[in-house]
């Protein structure tokens, strides 16, 4: 397949601003003269030569032979984000899950020990308790802001320390320099969850970290309109991990990774107005009479927020907080809101909105909310782009609504 590179004015290995990366990164890659990407609708792809097929066939991640191993579109969504967050490439996959679970099954073996916070995405949290003790691989769940209690769980035989900062939905910050200090000095790679920062908040790689991983359906996607994942680190870890995910087939389709380089276009500017809404949103509700507590890492009442600000350029759209007036208060309160949609996910152009023991009631036990962290009055919100006279004014008549209404 050609790939003649209709744009070669732009040097691939620039330095650019990440306002600049988001919309030009990629094109290097262009196979023709579009403007805009084209979406390369095609399972496999011709060859016209037998060498030429061989060669495309023992090719790693070629994205000319067949889709399960790369697509010309999925190309290009990588280079953008390896480069937003400075690792050598990137994977593309259907699903954040699907980038954790092939990522962490691609490095492991049984026998191997891996490190988990007690605090994870239930999902990650249920492969490292549930599905990898089936293959003979053993976890151990410490407190993610208590180095010492990981260095004491490190072992022989420790291959992998999972970590996310910040964590859902409590917002705990982990140390990422520490941590990767840490496991370097061991021999023992190191994944980070970087879903609710984004690289334009954070970047582990740059902190030490070796793999970086996202549910690409948040911030990079920015329209709840698709489910992506991304795994982000060196080409030579991207090859072991790329194995599995051909093994396994979390294959992201053409239209959704299409879909995701048109959502990455505008990830700059959409997190700028995200960044600014939540913590302007975050401060207003800690002045609210019926606002028990909030939890922003971008608040000086942050327990951690020092940390925050030492490896985070900005904080992000998820606010917690929780209400006076128990559980009824919550569902009240989401029940109420007009403008913030009660739907799950976060970083989308809409605010969303969540009663967190609600919403995890059928799955969690009361004494798991509790251990997780998640009391009978907490809200999470994802904070969007709208204008924050609209979302407080929104947030306040909510907040005030009539019980017996």
């Amino acid at each position: 397949m050609s790939r003649k590179n209709v744009q070669s004015g732009i040097d691939p290995g620039k330095q650019l601003h990440q306002e600049t990366v988001v919309l030009h990164q990629d094109a290097h890659l262009a196979t023709d003269s579009s403007v805009v990407a084209p979406i390369h609708y095609s399972a496999t792809f011709r060859a016209d030569t037998p060498e030429g097929f061989a060669e495309m066939a023992n090719t790693p991640r070629h994205p000319g032979f067949y889709s399960r191993y790369g697509n010309p579109v999925h190309k290009r969504v990588e280079a953008v984000i390896a480069a937003l967050e400075g690792t050598e490439t990137a994977l593309l996959m259907a699903s954040g899950m699907g980038a954790i679970s092939t990522t962490v099954l691609g490095l492991v073996k049984q026998g191997d020990h891996v490190i988990a916070q007690r605090r994870h995405y239930m999902s990650t949290s249920k492969l490292f308790e549930e599905v990898l003790p089936r293959f003979g691989v053993t976890s151990t769940f410490v407190d993610q802001t208590d180095l010492d209690a990981l260095s004491t769980a490190i072992r022989p035989e420790t291959r992998l320390i999972m970590v996310e900062t910040p964590v859902n939905p409590t917002l705990t910050l982990t140390d990422l320099e520490a941590v990767a200090t840490l496991a370097r000095a061991r021999d023992i790679l190191t994944i980070a969850d970087n879903t609710f920062a984004s690289p334009l908040n954070q970047k582990p790689h740059d902190l030490g970290i070796d793999i970086v991983v996202h549910s690409a359906t948040k911030y990079f996607g920015g329209h709840h309109d698709i489910t992506a994942g991304a795994v982000c680190c060196s080409e030579a870890l991207a090859e072991r991990i790329w194995s599995m995910h051909v093994t396994l087939g979390s294959v992201l389709s053409p239209m959704d990774a299409w879909l995701l380089l048109r959502g990455l276009r505008t990830l700059s500017l959409r997190m700028e107005r995200i960044n600014a809404n939540a913590l302007a949103l975050a401060q207003w509700l800690e002045t609210h009479p019926l606002v028990e507590r909030v939890y922003y890492p971008g608040l000086a009442s942050h327990p951690q927020h020092e940390l925050a600000r030492r490896q985070m350029t900005g904080f992000g759209a998820v606010i917690a907080f929780s209400l006076k007036g128990g559980f009824q208060a919550g569902s009240r309160f989401v029940s109420a809101l007009q403008l913030a949609t009660h739907a799950v996910s976060l970083g989308g152009v809409e605010t969303l909105a969540v009663h967190t023991a609600a919403m995890w009631a059928g799955t969690m036990t009361e004494a798991q909310m509790i251990s997780a962290g998640i009391e009978p009055n907490f809200i999470r919100m994802s904070v969007g782009v709208e204008h924050i006279d609209d979302l407080k004014a929104d947030l306040a008549q909510a907040l005030e609504s009539d019980p017996a209404a």
